[in-house]
């Protein structure tokens, strides 16, 4: 029998709060954290199809990390930073009395260090001074720069790894962690999905593929409406999520508090198209279905689902579609939201912040609303969506996350049982 692992800590930056409990108590009352892009200094918006975003205000690196280090680092490790920061606290776990080379750091990453990639490009193109080029552009703007730095602040020498499978990244990362541990390469793994990419060059690129929604421009709150008739495009996130992954007799020796346990991850590749996925949702079923026969668990056991659920119009139906072939008459008893609803798609964040919200789901018995589902789409309404909170005794959970590529991920959260 495969050894049980356990989720102890959790740590969020959001567009809808900084810190578990801003963020759970926003998620709770449905509350939307899109709004305008007022610009992208020297450009205006005029130029962009879409102008809204999940935006993270008022951030200052400075306020949880010390000067010199949020000075050297990009955005997106901020971000990672501070929810990793939040998580090890949440746990109480205390590097100083772990082993070191027993703490590993998995990081899901979709752009990277996109911030400064930008900054420096354009300067060198600006000013025609190669010389001038920050002396740490390289090392901040590698996808792996988070997990190097996440482990050096914490002295993690275990494991050190970077997901990027696009959108899945970080699902996929909490299910590395999984396989991490039940292999024995660790005793804990410091889970982390985070991204920052709300760039003017990232944005355009994703304006020109017309994936983002530009009807709700002047009503940026009512941007993301996974399900609902409504949608037209995703709206585009930042943040991170950060989940302290263990072995359970690790947590127990520690006597940590659990909020879930990690049961079973499916990995695949529908190998179909880098955007679009299959719209017969057999894919996507089948990995969802791989994954619950990894945990040990039947379609009959799964209570509630956190939707991958972007907001697009091809992708929302094929997620019902492919949840209706697997659950069949079930598929209207399972409660089932969209975290993106309230803050936007957080691409390589999206899985991790999707996990923590899935974890406090199972722990307070409370699944927050999917914000703008006002009216269903009759090609993917699923009964268990709700535009309230709902109260469940939660036992079995599936998280969704699928990614450009052709990259899919399934994560099964089971309700912790000694």
């Amino acid at each position: 029998m495969p050894s049980r692992v356990v989720i102890t800590g959790l740590g969020v930056v959001s567009p809808i709060g900084i810190g578990v409990s801003e963020f759970w108590n926003a998620a709770l009352a449905g509350r939307s954290g899109i709004s305008a892009i007022r610009s992208f200094d020297p450009f205006p918006m005029d130029g962009y199809r879409s102008k809204v975003a999940g935006q993270i205000h008022n951030f200052s690196p400075e306020q949880y990390l010390p000067s010199h280090q949020a000075d050297r680092i990009d955005r997106y490790a901020q971000f990672a930073l501070v929810a990793s920061k939040e998580a090890l606290a949440d746990a109480d776990l205390l590097m100083a009395k772990e082993a070191p080379h027993r703490v590993g750091v998995i990081v899901g990453a979709g752009m990277g260090g996109m911030v400064m990639g930008e900054r420096e490009i354009t300067q060198l193109y600006q000013q025609h001074k190669p010389q001038r080029v920050h002396p740490n552009f390289i090392p901040v703007i590698t996808l792996n720069s988070a997990s190097g730095i996440v482990a050096m602040a914490y002295g993690a020498k275990g494991p050190n790894l970077t997901i990027s499978t696009a959108c899945s990244s970080s699902a996929h990362a909490l299910g590395q962690a999984l396989q991490c541990i039940r292999t024995g390469q660790a005793d804990v793994v410091i889970t982390v999905g985070a991204d920052a990419s709300i760039t003017p060059l990232v944005f355009a690129g994703f304006c020109s593929l017309r994936a983002l929604s530009s009807k709700y421009n002047d009503a940026p709150e009512r941007a993301s409406r996974p399900f609902d008739r409504g949608r037209d495009g995703f709206v585009m996130g930042e943040g991170a999520g950060a989940l302290i992954v263990e072995s359970l007799a690790h947590a127990k020796k520690r006597k940590a508090k659990i909020y879930a346990e990690i049961a079973g991850y499916a990995a695949t590749s529908e190998a179909y198209h880098m955007v679009i996925p299959r719209e017969d949702g057999e894919e996507v079923a089948t990995t969802m279905r791989l994954a619950l026969k990894a945990a040990g668990v039947t379609p009959a056991q799964v209570d509630y689902i956190n939707a991958h659920a972007t907001s697009t119009t091809i992708g929302d139906a094929v997620e019902a579609k492919a949840i209706r072939h697997l659950f069949k008459h079930r598929a209207d008893k399972i409660a089932i939201n969209a975290t993106k609803s309230l803050v936007g798609h957080t691409l390589g964040a999206a899985g991790a912040i999707g996990a923590v919200a899935s974890s406090l789901a199972i722990h307070t018995g409370r699944i927050h609303p999917t914000a703008n589902y006002d009216n269903p789409d009759p090609v993917c309404r699923l009964d268990g969506i709700s535009r309230s909170v709902q109260e469940r005794k939660i036992r079995t959970a599936l998280l969704n996350a699928f990614g450009f590529g052709s990259n899919n991920a399934a994560v099964v959260l089971k309700k912790f049982v000694a």
